[in-house]
């Protein structure tokens, strides 16, 4: 699993625990199964109208790849583009396809075949381009899906305590305080639900997402610049440097300590012809 939402899993069960048992003094009032059904039921069938079925099915799979850790081989890749390229200028085009059969990158292995094939570096580049520019359309559509239920929860969280508010009017008249609190109590507990849901489900997941993309967009330009560089015919040490500047300079970028940069989701560094 991953560690850091497994850490977060356990942080949100410890929040929840300390709400119910130490801020309550009756923990089973957080307790209330037609408020759960308000938010999750609601949202699920607002996401419905909102998206085709099979966008909305894929949600129990786009959990699970938040679950799972996922290893970018960024440099794995760079060496195995660095030993093809070596391989390529010597000429021995049988050991690249050999070396190629080895590669579990995909993308890799789609730019190298098409450069054994002898494929014009403009339409290599077009191609591959294209690809990444669909993975980002996709996965970012993907992430928009748990934004939009994220919005949801909480409007239907207030659509709850409406209704429960509604109820709550109705009893006034009896006034009955130990009734009236009680009423009170499960109006505004489906809000609870709706922020509880936005906040620490599907804004995590949509974030996770995000970030998970932007790691696979920037190994997937890498890529492409080696290939590129590839089909220019440069020495595989050069190549070698350039790469790990290319990764060093996002890791900068990113990771630089210092304030919002703007978004960077799907940036490429722009493509040199040489």
């Amino acid at each position: 699993m991953n560690p850091s939402t497994l850490i977060g899993m356990i942080a949100s069960v410890l929040l929840m625990a300390v709400i119910v048992l130490f801020a309550a003094d009756n923990p089973w009032v957080f307790i209330d199964g037609p408020s759960i059904a308000i938010v999750l039921g609601g949202t699920l069938a607002a996401t419905f109208l909102s998206y085709p079925l099979r966008e909305v099915l894929r949600v129990f799979h786009l959990v699970g790849q938040v679950m799972r850790q996922e290893r970018l081989d960024t440099r794995g890749d760079i060496e195995e583009l660095v030993a093809i390229s070596r391989l390529w200028i010597q000429g021995d085009l049988a050991a690249v396809e050999r070396a190629l059969l080895k590669v579990n990158n995909p993308f890799l292995r789609t730019g190298v075949q098409l450069i054994i094939d002898r494929t014009p570096e403009d339409e290599i580049v077009d191609m591959l381009q294209w690809r990444i520019a669909r993975l980002r359309s996709r996965e970012t559509a993907e992430a928009q899906l748990f934004r939009v239920m994220a919005g949801y929860a909480p409007a239907f969280g207030m659509l709850g305590t409406l209704l429960g508010l509604v109820n709550l009017m109705d009893l006034l008249g009896d006034g009955n305080m130990g009734v009236i609190g009680s009423q009170l109590a499960i109006a505004l507990i489906t809000t609870f639900y709706g922020v509880l849901l936005a906040n620490l489900l599907f804004k995590p997941i949509a974030v996770k997402l995000e970030r998970r993309t932007e790691q696979r967009l920037v190994l997937m330009n890498m890529v492409l610049e080696g290939i590129s560089m590839m089909c220019a015919g440069r020495s595989p040490s050069m190549m070698r440097e350039t790469l790990k500047a290319f990764v060093a300079q996002y890791d900068d970028e990113i990771y630089d300590g210092g304030g919002p940069k703007g978004p960077t989701t799907g940036a490429r560094t722009p493509h040199v012809k040489r």
